[in-house]
């Protein structure tokens, strides 16, 4: 079956940085959409970041300019390097394979904590 394991997360202060990544197996990723998504508790899970099957990337308005997706398709990885991190970017970051329906993936997520 797909799996997606992300990994990177941790405690970081503010203005620090991170790269989470995410290992896709029985699944081509060049192939597919990729995504990060965030959540926090009472809120509902956000897109953060996103790349076409063609490379192209899109970002949610709050992270433009210090996140950057990327995939590296011979190791069949997604990365998010996060840049100039605040405090609001606290969240569990999930990794997405897919746009909707049955064919649609989700990692178990990686926790990431910024401190003030």
């Amino acid at each position: 079956q797909v799996q997606l394991v992300e990994s990177g997360g941790g405690l970081v202060q503010a203005g620090g940085s991170l790269r989470l990544s995410c290992k896709a197996s029985r699944i081509i990723i060049s192939y597919n959409p990729m995504g990060w998504y965030r959540q926090v508790p009472g809120k509902e899970r956000e897109l953060v970041a996103a790349i076409t099957s063609g490379g192209s990337t899109n970002y949610a308005d709050s992270v433009k300019g210090r996140f950057t997706i990327s995939r590296d398709n011979a190791k069949n990885m997604v990365y998010l390097q996060m840049n100039s991190l605040k405090s609001e970017d606290t969240a569990v970051y999930y990794c997405k394979a897919g746009v909707s329906g049955p064919r649609t993936y989700w990692g178990q997520g990686t926790q990431v904590t910024v401190s003030s």
